[in-house]
């Protein structure tokens, strides 16, 4: 019977997620089951889309995280019944309702009367025995006399000397059932998100030496109003103790719904007793555990608002288009300690280091030309890559001006380098470059975040890249799980080449653990490059079950099985071959003109239904086998490239320009066009419709046309805009 109504429940979980998030049941049922079966989120979204109706990792995760959050909130039921049934206080409506709670919260909120507390005002007044009196207050008696009822209730030995202590003790303790009741404190913190303001105070102007929180200085919003980004500002002001951040709450209509509620009879000898006892709950106790309560549930909002965006701005960069087949020449900008420079072949193999000093104090400029010049023409350099730290505009005139009269044609970019000095001081650096310094390091870092932005980025703690907002003031733990599941993603959807991938792009492919990707490296070095994908069968602890989940995203590339350089996975090469053979061609064929022209003509139903698999399957097996070593990040634009160098004083108003997003915020975008600072496109220049978030417009690494709408000459701030000028 138990089972039958643990599958009966599953089924009903199954059916609030689908109905949630706009699936089908069957979808849902099969997310959790395929989970549950130990596969990981981007194999059930690349290599089981029949059984999930083709959904894309986030919508897999979601329905993940919902289930996990449904067992959760049912462990927790089940614990709270028992407690208060081994207390002997469980109802049949008390269970129904606990049953029926959808929120933590709401089950939190029944279970406060049974809960054990610390000595409390009401418990020590029950301890004196004054639980008896508080109830007949509640019976609302309409003659008598209070005092004279308290006066029985006075006791030497309990400390109940007077009339007065005595009421007092029942009155805490009536205090203490209004704040416990679960119904009212739902309804209080409806009506306070409804109806309540949050605001703000200056407490220590000093400790705001920029201004940075002015704005907030005497600030009033309603808490249904305020966005993401404005309650971390908040936040972060008070945590500086700059700010004095508090809730105010519409009182009046509580203390109508709490007196309406509970003082049950306004005629009656105790009702003026029983309104200060509700009050003193209220002020005491309800409004600031409710205040706590609000003031979380807006970090959680402003949290889950700036992961969101600093994912899908990682997501972005992570997804940059390599510049493929260059010889890159990376400069890590620096005024004292010199510009670090780092030659690196197509592959990305170092060539050679050096430092020059174009710069103050040093200012050795006719030497760093020259050798800048000498690395350019010795190592073929065909691309130059700038770190955009410290001294960066200073070094990118200074190779433009040299680009300008060299013969060859040589393009450069600046560089997003946050997390670069993160990366050179690393562990992995050191192991990867012992005999470099840590600068030298970041330089090889820089050109090869230019060749391969993925296989680069990967080596550092995705919290250090910069594309975020607010990212130190949120949970670190949720911060860390939602990018890395954006660096998996975003790794499994390119694939990998497993005889060219760091350990640290390894650990990232479905199902690797950081162990069996040193071991594969560790392999690979002592047996030379692998020729196929069953050779990683051998690896120690990648078991057939790990196999299963990784092979599909690691690439073999020039092996003795040319399939195994594409995306598809073997469990399908039986299929793929009898598909080939069918229309009379190899595995050696694939990507020619030929077979792409006779793929182009099947009929997709019918080979599907012959082959006895799905459409969606074959639709992926037909674009490996076109385009076999497709790169996801070949379709997207490449990067803008550069000649000529802005000064601030070049701009002009209505001046058109194209820049590089480099991040994107809760109210606007950050827009590299050259000039020293990036100029903001404020979210509403960014298009004449209305704009809900600047991520519906623009994403990190998006080259854009921009026109000047203004520059603060002394602030050194850009302001741009997206919309074309009236003509």
């Amino acid at each position: 019977m138990n089972q039958m109504n643990e599958k009966q429940k599953n089924n009903d979980f199954i059916k609030r997620i689908a109905h949630e998030q706009s699936l089908k049941a069957k979808q849902v049922e099969n997310v959790i089951s395929l989970t549950n079966e130990g596969n990981t989120v981007p194999f059930i979204a690349r290599y089981r889309k029949e059984q999930t109706g083709a959904l894309d990792e986030v919508q897999i995760r979601e329905v993940i995280d919902r289930w996990q959050y449904i067992q959760n909130l049912e462990q927790r039921k089940t614990e709270v019944i028992r407690t208060i049934q081994e207390q002997g206080k469980l109802t049949d409506d008390l269970k129904r309702s606990i049953e029926k709670a959808g929120k933590l919260q709401e089950v939190e909120d029944l279970y406060r009367p049974y809960k054990q507390k610390r000595r409390t005002k009401a418990t020590v007044a029950k301890e004196k025995g004054l639980e008896p009196l508080a109830q007949w207050m509640l019976t609302f008696p309409l003659s008598g006399s209070v005092e004279t009822e308290a006066g029985t209730y006075l006791s030497e030995e309990k400390e109940v000397k007077t009339a007065d202590d005595a009421i007092a003790g029942a009155k805490d303790i009536i205090a203490e059932m209004v704040s416990d009741d679960a119904d009212s404190r739902k309804w209080i913190r409806t009506e306070t998100f409804k109806a309540g303001t949050i605001e703000s105070a200056v407490k220590d102007e000093d400790k705001d030496d920029k201004n940075v929180y002015e704005m907030y200085y005497d600030y009033s919003e309603p808490i249904s109003k305020i966005v993401p980004h404005r309650i971390l500002a908040l936040n972060r002001g008070e945590k500086e103790e700059i700010l004095r951040v508090s809730i105010r709450t519409a009182s009046e209509s509580v203390m109508r719904y709490l007196f309406h509620k509970w003082v049950r009879n306004e005629r009656s000898i105790s009702a003026s007793y029983v309104k200060e006892a509700v009050e003193d709950a209220y002020k005491r106790l309800i409004q600031p555990a409710i205040e706590r309560e609000i003031r979380n549930e807006l970090t959680e909002k402003g949290e889950e608002q700036a992961i969101h965006i600093f994912s899908e701005n990682l997501r972005k960069l992570l997804l940059q288009p390599p510049l493929k087949g260059k010889v890159v020449l990376g400069v890590d900008p620096a005024y004292r300690t010199g510009c670090k420079l780092s030659a690196v072949d197509e592959t990305g193999k170092v060539l050679a280091i050096g430092v020059i000093y174009p710069h103050p104090p040093v200012s050795k400029t006719r030497e760093a030309k020259e050798k800048f010049i000498r690395f350019l023409k010795e190592y073929k350099v065909e691309m130059v890559a700038i770190g955009n730290g410290t001294a960066s505009r200073e070094t990118e005139q200074f190779v433009s001006d040299i680009l300008k009269e060299v013969d060859e044609e040589i393009f450069y970019l600046i560089v997003n380098e946050a997390g670069a000095s993160v990366y050179s001081a690393s562990d992995l650096a050191r192991e990867e470059f012992p005999e470099y310094q840590v600068e030298e390091r970041s330089a090889v870092s820089i050109a090869r975040r230019l060749q391969d932005p993925l296989a680069e980025l990967v080596k550092i703690d995705p919290r250090s890249v910069g594309v975020g907002q607010y990212q130190h003031d949120v949970s670190q733990k949720k911060l860390s799980e939602s990018l890395t599941f954006v660096v998996e993603t975003a790794v499994n959807q390119v694939g990998v080449n497993v005889n060219t991938a760091s350990a640290s792009l390894l650990q990232y492919v479905s199902g690797l653990s950081k162990t069996v990707a040193n071991n594969i490296v560790k392999k690979r070095e002592e047996d030379g490059k692998f020729t196929g994908r069953s050779q990683l069968k051998k690896i120690p602890r990648l078991g057939a079950k790990t196999y299963e989940q990784a092979i599909g995203f690691l690439r073999v590339i020039d092996g003795k099985e040319p399939l195994d350089r594409t995306g598809i996975h073997p469990e399908s090469y039986g299929v793929v071959k009898e598909l080939l053979g069918s229309l009379g061609f190899k595995t050696s064929d694939l990507g020619s003109p030929e077979l792409q022209e006779r793929l182009s003509k099947l009929d997709l139903e019918k080979t599907s239904s012959d082959l006895g698999i799905g459409e969606l399957t074959l639709k992926d097996i037909i674009e490996a086998l076109v385009r076999p070593a497709r790169d996801p990040r070949d379709d997207l634009p490449a990067p803008l490239l550069k000649k000529d160098v802005l000064k601030l004083e070049d701009l002009k108003s209505g001046m058109e320009l194209q820049g590089t997003v480099r991040n994107v915020v809760d109210f606007g975008a950050f827009i590299d066009v050259g000039v020293k600072q990036d100029g903001l496109v404020h979210i509403s220049k960014l298009s004449k419709r209305f704009v809900k978030h600047p991520l519906d417009i623009v994403s990190v690494g998006d080259v854009v046309t921009v026109w000047v709408d203004g520059v603060d000459m002394k602030k050194g701030r850009v302001a741009l805009t997206m919309l074309p000028p009236a003509e």
